[in-house]
């Protein structure tokens, strides 16, 4: 065990938006409902920049994300949706010049229920 403070030493619980919505409804809502998850992906990547890489993955900070969750909770059901990573990373590319283009991004696609 470490005394080194994590990104959960204030564990915030995670609101999620009505599933019934679109994939971009989802994210806005889970974005305007969870901010903190935001400040610690851009502040991870801050990190990681300041280290030397120049690509960072978001697949790879979504898992350090919940890792952390497990690692500073128990009993918490901490779901982080796999179709918000390419939202975060373009979200955090528009609002920070100096990470833009450091992560791989593809054609964005409505991902629709069906």
């Amino acid at each position: 065990m470490t005394d080194t403070p994590t990104l959960f030493d204030d564990f915030p619980i995670l609101e999620h938006p009505p599933t019934h919505l679109g994939i971009d409804a989802q994210f806005g809502a889970f974005h305007a409902l969870n901010p903190w998850v935001y400040e610690h992906l851009v502040r991870m990547t801050y990190d990681l920049k300041a280290r030397g890489n120049n690509r960072v993955g978001m697949g790879m900070l979504f898992e350090v994300l919940r890792w952390q969750a497990a690692m500073a909770t128990t009993g918490i059901d901490f779901k982080l949706n796999n179709n918000f990573r390419s939202r975060y990373a373009r979200l955090i590319m528009a609002n920070h010049e100096q990470l833009d283009g450091i992560y791989e991004t593809r054609t964005l696609r409505e991902v629709t229920r069906g």
